[in-house]
C-alpha cells in the first residue's frame, strides 16, 4: 500500500514532535471496519513503544468483531484543539497513524502489554497492578496496532509562530 503524501507539507510535524505526541497523549480514536462495512470509531486509551500502539478491550464486542473481520485500522490523537473565533480558526496539533491491527493470542504478549498499559495510567504501583491484572487478565483481550505510515500535523497558524 502506497500511503498518500500530506498536501499541506509546511503544516507536517517533524518524525520528533510527532512521536512526542503518541508517548504523551492519554487517548485517541480506534477507526476500525465495523458491522456493514460501517466505519466504527472509538475513543481508546492506549500505550505506545517501538512502532505499535496497544489497547486493552473485553474479549468480545463490537471493537473484536471488527479486528477479526479486518486487520487495516487507523488511529487518531488530538494534542492541541484551540478555538479561535475571531479568526474562524482552530489552533490544532494531531497524529493519525495507520496499520495493521491484531488480538494479541500470546499469553506473554499479552501479559508483557498489559503490564505496559498498566504502568502507564497507575506507574509505580506493582502490588495494585498485579492485583488488578490477577483479576482482570482472564477478561481482557489486548490489542496491537502495528504501525506502517504515520503522520502528524499542526495549524498553520502554529508553524508560522515557530519561524
Amino acid at each position: 500500500m502506497q500511503f498518500r503524501e500530506m498536501r499541506r507539507k509546511r503544516q507536517q510535524l517533524s518524525q520528533e514532535e510527532t512521536l512526542s505526541i503518541l508517548q504523551h497523549a492519554t487517548a485517541g480514536t480506534l477507526a476500525l471496519l465495523g458491522d456493514d462495512d460501517y466505519p466504527y470509531a472509538v475513543p481508546i486509551s492506549y500505550v505506545y513503544a517501538d512502532g505499535r500502539l496497544y489497547f486493552h478491550t473485553a474479549l468480545s464486542g463490537h471493537k473484536v468483531d471488527a479486528i477479526r473481520r479486518h486487520s487495516k485500522a487507523s488511529f487518531c490523537v488530538i494534542d492541541k484543539d484551540e478555538i479561535h473565533g475571531k479568526e474562524y480558526t482552530t489552533y490544532f496539533r494531531s497524529v493519525i497513524a495507520f496499520g495493521r491491527i491484531r488480538i494479541i493470542e500470546d499469553t506473554d504478549e499479552k501479559l508483557r502489554t498489559a503490564r505496559m498499559l498498566g504502568d502507564r495510567y497507575n506507574p509505580n504501583d506493582e502490588e495494585s497492578l498485579q492485583k488488578e491484572l490477577d483479576k482482570s487478565l482472564a477478561h481482557m483481550a489486548m490489542i496491537c496496532l502495528d504501525i506502517e505510515h504515520l503522520t502528524g500535523k499542526e495549524a498553520i497558524e502554529l508553524v508560522r509562530m515557530k519561524g
